[in-house]
């Protein structure tokens, strides 16, 4: 009966998303992304047989439900290419917000969406792919593909996987993901919490090893390169940078603002859509597009007044930009929840938050550590600003913090890598 009821879901859903693109941008790159997607894969995924004493290349998939799950999974694929060369790598997304950003993610050989679950399309994407290790990030559980893996005794790892009682796997309806569960030849999670709920299932093969976003924000840090027209723009000014922000984090913000006139702001929406980006500007009428303030270059630096804040207007600056914050804001906390506050800690710069934080740990232990803080409205966001820009002491504690939580978290991805090694799973 539960694979009854999978099998309906997957009707519904696909039914579900073909009346949704007639209007909705996502559905429409979702449902189009997986046309004759079977077709382009066999003509793309055309491995050559192999010589005597050169033989054919393993394929490596790893899958990723959207970019903030590529994000995590990116440490441990980029780890696997450089230590084995002459694996192919192939990247799948379910969601169009990570597949239509990193298509043309140069790391993997192929990139494609994943087409939709059922019996049939995993034994055809199988038959195509043959791969000789699977990984799959965080979550994403596709009863047909996770069989059909076990099934061909592929090894199939879960990486940064987190768990909690409330999901299916720990309930009483939850038979059908609990028999997911035992496809996977390890999981590899982020806490002790986790681990003691899958032994809860009599499930053992696990190790705690952390979250590979640690490593991969690291590796941003460790690899910057400067931003020559963001440098322009902050000068010798005190920043705030507000990440990934939502309406309602603007709205406090534009409060915020005109109460610090010395101080700039650069805005990176979650959304760039032409319609939020002209609320924006209507928001801020201090403000100037990044892409104006690049493509109009003067003495002194563009030829606006120098605004007071800078909306970034395309994506894929966000990680390079909490370098020249003095203090961070994360959005989405009051909304469906915040979005990735690593990306700002590791620098070691506060970090600011709505009161939606309860399901992420890295927001938790930054606030234990006194590295970050949760506003409810403008009120405490105007209090928690004033006292980090004009309390000395109390922001550099506050910077260290941030920098040793991220610091000391780091080796998740080696603790993965070390296991496929040391089990042989892919051979060099």
């Amino acid at each position: 009966m539960p694979v009854f009821l999978y099998n309906i879901f997957l009707v519904l859903f696909r039914a579900g998303t073909g009346i949704a693109s007639l209007w909705n941008k996502k559905a429409r790159q979702w449902r189009n992304g997986r046309k004759n997607i079977f077709e382009r894969m066999k003509s793309e995924i055309c491995m050559p047989a192999g010589k005597a004493g050169n033989p054919k290349p393993e394929i490596i998939w790893m899958h990723c439900s959207s970019l903030g799950e590529f994000e995590q999974g990116r440490p441990v694929f980029e780890k696997i290419k450089s230590e084995y060369p002459n694996a192919r790598l192939l990247l799948t997304f379910f969601s169009p917000s990570g597949y239509e950003i990193r298509k043309d993610y140069k790391g993997a050989d192929w990139v494609f969406y994943l087409p939709l679950d059922s019996k049939v399309n995993a034994g055809k994407f199988f038959g195509i792919v043959n791969p000789s290790l699977v990984v799959f990030v965080k979550y994403e559980y596709w009863y047909y593909y996770l069989t059909e893996c076990k099934k061909r005794n592929i090894p199939l790892l879960m990486v940064s996987a987190i768990f909690r009682s409330g999901q299916p796997f720990f309930n009483w309806y939850g038979n059908l993901y609990r028999k997911m569960l035992k496809c996977f030849t390890h999981f590899f999670v982020q806490d002790e919490n986790s681990k003691s709920l899958l032994q809860n299932l009599n499930i053992t093969n696990v190790t705690v090893a952390g979250d590979t976003r640690f490593d991969r924000v690291i590796t941003v840090v460790e690899n910057f390169q400067p931003v020559e027209e963001i440098e322009k723009f902050c000068g010798d000014s005190k920043i705030i940078v507000a990440g990934s922000t939502w309406p309602n984090d603007e709205k406090i913000i534009k409060e915020l603002a005109s109460t610090l006139p010395d101080v700039k702001i650069i805005i990176a929406p979650h959304e760039i859509h032409p319609g939020h980006l002209t609320q924006l500007k209507n928001i801020f009428p201090n403000s100037v597009f990044f892409s104006e303030f690049k493509n109009n270059p003067a003495p002194g630096g563009t030829k606006f007044k120098t605004p007071q804040i800078l909306i970034i207007d395309n994506i894929g600056m966000l990680s390079k930009l909490y370098r020249y914050a003095t203090i961070t804001y994360t959005g989405g906390g009051f909304d469906s929840g915040i979005h990735n506050v690593l990306e700002a800690a590791v620098y070691g710069k506060p970090v600011i938050f709505g009161p939606k934080f309860e399901k992420f740990k890295e927001a938790i232990d930054l606030i234990k550590a006194g590295a970050a803080f949760t506003v409810n409205n403008k009120e405490d966001l105007n209090f928690c600003v004033n006292m980090l820009l004009n309390e000395n002491d109390f922001y550099n504690v506050s910077c260290e913090a941030a920098r040793k939580y991220v610091y000391d978290k780091k080796g998740a991805t080696e603790k993965i890598a070390l296991y496929i090694q040391e089990n042989r799973l892919l051979t060099k």
